[in-house]
């Protein structure tokens, strides 16, 4: 339990290690040196890697909704990416280059569910792709508000279209099963927009020409929820597994070595599967760490804690 409150403290908490030493030694009276503080933390990486490969590796593998997202991460001088895949039911980190090696190491070639994503090029490479609309909206409201001449009708006619098109999908799912396939009955506005995008291809304003082009690569991602009215449009759920460790990095400005980022990315894996699914991390890390010291398998993840 002592390992456990160590990573709380570091983790959850956000307290240095300087601040950890301090608190044992007011509270509990125990007298840790910095270096055993690190140690307990990977000591504790380390036991919970069997859970990462056994329990959570292949939910996220085998997942029918996938949201995933990346945010820059430093490795002592090196500029790296903090990666979160998040289901219904687990939550996987890791640390590396924003590269297709690096998604292909997590996901394999074989994954088959729907994949909600930002637009990193990398992820073309699974056919059953969303994209996160929000982020698209917010760049269309920047054109529309831009003091550039051609800027603003692209950006004014793109919020137009989203503002008509979600209206009918908000619509669909409150109606029959199965909903309307929206794209074929939008079909002359969609081919209309399309060509828009292609008349913008050589924009001379960045922006405008960036957006367009993001358009014309994404097109079915982006539009696959008028087909499929039921899936989500935003990727909220990466975006809020990633937000307390964001304010995490901002503190500690990342991680020192490659044995600190693994050991980061495998503990906040655990704890971020234990709090989606509704349960405590600390007594099952406590109880992770007693296991491996005595030589024996880690026990399972904790089931989903039943709804209220």
């Amino acid at each position: 339990m002592l390992v456990a409150l160590i990573c709380a403290l570091s983790l959850r908490q956000r307290v240095s290690r300087r601040g950890v030493q301090e608190f044992l030694a007011d509270w509990l009276g125990v007298s840790l040196s910095i270096a055993a503080i690190h140690q307990c933390l990977h000591e504790a990486g380390r036991a919970v890697a069997p859970v990462i490969e056994r329990d959570i590796v292949p939910l996220i593998r085998e997942a029918e909704l996938l949201h995933v997202d990346e945010t820059g991460w430093k490795e002592g001088n090196q500029l790296l990416w903090l990666w979160v895949f998040t289901c219904t039911t687990a939550t996987l980190f890791a640390i590396g280059r924003r590269s297709r090696r690096m998604l292909h190491k997590i996901l394999g070639e074989a994954f088959v569910g729907w994949l909600m994503s930002d637009g990193f090029w990398a992820y073309r490479d699974y056919d059953r792709r969303l994209r996160c609309l929000a982020h698209l909206i917010r760049k269309a409201h920047g054109l529309d508000q831009s003091l550039d001449p051609l800027a603003r009708p692209f950006g004014a006619a793109t919020l137009a279209l989203f503002e008509d098109l979600l209206q009918q999908v908000y619509q669909a799912r409150e109606g029959p099963q199965p909903p309307a396939d929206l794209y074929q009955k939008n079909r002359g506005k969609l081919d209309a927009f399309n060509d828009l995008c292609v008349d913008h291809w050589d924009c001379a304003h960045e922006k405008t020409r960036q957006l367009a082009r993001e358009f014309t690569h994404d097109w079915e991602a982006i539009w696959a929820v008028l087909e499929f009215p039921r899936l989500p449009i935003t990727n909220n759920w990466a975006e809020q597994a990633l937000r307390h460790w964001v304010i995490s990095r901002r503190i500690s400005q990342g991680t020192r070595t490659e044995q600190g980022s693994l050991a980061f990315a495998l503990l906040v894996s655990v704890i971020e599967t234990c709090r989606k699914r509704g349960v405590s991390p600390w007594p099952y890390l406590a109880q992770v760490v007693q296991q491996r010291r005595k030589g024996e398998p880690a026990p399972v993840l904790p089931e989903p804690a039943p709804a209220p």
